[in-house]
């Protein structure tokens, strides 16, 4: 009989531990379905935020290396408009202006980019005459170029075999041909650009080409935010009352030059594509950086 109990009580041992085991595999594949669900929720919701951008496609647009060796996009010939009705006093009036094509570059001049430069030309790297943290938080090979002069934008952009883009180019490159506010669209979206603050992953400056979501119609990086960019014009409040229909290139030469683009410290009104601002050409500022354009090759050239 003693035999008979251990032997009922092993049976029914073994009995409960295989219930036990098969509850816990149901458990198991009950907790994972969940997980992979919630998941699947996790990226459909992601998917939707940047769904505008992860299919676009800016192959059709040329493209082509400059001297230095950096990415240049060919902007196509055409009307596009220029200008804001709705912004500043000196964005208005909103008006048509064709272009001939050119082309620019992709990103952002970085600061290698700058010290190569420098160093070939036996210029000084630029200074930061004012910070209010640790200047090895904006002094990184990676980061935008910045704390140039418009002077010293000219004389990179020369050194590698371009020129500084005229305002009205800079801005078509920006937006293409419709009217929207920012490089992406009409709305102002926090992945999309390094502007004030750091609710999009950058307290200050960020490496040129960070935010895929930000791109223009060309597939530009960073025409809103990161740095300003100096662009070749001279400066006048009401210049867009009487600049020409075709290839306009901005007032007879003054002390004050555009800035284009908003940067780290703009708010998203100031980094909308049709704003303007304007400094002295020998203004350097840890705010302003640099992009090359270049005139298309004639016809028959390679």
């Amino acid at each position: 009989m003693e035999n008979k109990g251990v032997l009922y009580g092993s049976i029914a041992f073994v009995f409960g531990s295989f219930l036990l085991m098969v509850g816990l595999l149901v458990y198991e594949s009950y907790k994972a379905n969940q997980m992979k669900q919630l998941a699947m929720s996790v990226k459909s919701e992601t998917k939707q935020t940047v769904s505008t951008v992860a299919g676009e496609d800016y192959s059709m647009y040329k493209t082509r290396m400059g001297d230095e060796g950096r990415e240049m996009v060919q902007i196509p010939e055409g009307p596009f408009t220029m200008g804001s009705n709705d912004g500043d006093p000196d964005e208005a009036p909103e008006h048509q202006v064709f272009l001939k094509g050119f082309f620019l570059d992709r990103k952002e001049v970085t600061q290698a980019e700058y010290m190569r430069f420098a160093k070939m030309t036996k210029r000084a790297m630029p200074r930061i005459e004012v910070f209010e943290d640790d200047q090895s938080k904006l002094l990184q090979p990676e980061f935008a170029s910045m704390s140039v002069s418009w002077d010293e934008a000219m004389a990179y952009c020369k050194w590698a075999g371009k020129r500084l883009p005229t305002e009205a180019e800079w801005e078509k490159a920006g937006r293409g041909e419709g009217k929207r506010k920012y490089a992406w669209g009409d709305k102002f979206v926090v992945n999309a650009a390094n502007v004030d603050g750091s609710e999009d992953g950058y307290k200050y400056l960020a490496p040129p080409g960070s935010f895929e979501a930000g791109r223009s119609p060309y597939g530009l990086y960073d025409m809103t935010g990161n740095v300003a960019e100096w662009v070749a014009d001279s400066y006048d409040e009401g210049y867009y009352k009487k600049s020409p229909y075709r290839d306009p290139k901005g007032p007879d030469t003054a002390d004050l030059k555009v800035v284009r683009g908003g940067s780290w410290r703009e708010t998203e009104h100031n980094a909308r594509i049709s704003k303007r601002f304007a400094a002295k050409h020998w203004r350097t500022d840890i705010t302003i950086g640099i992009r090359c354009a270049a005139d298309l090759e004639p016809e028959g050239e390679s």
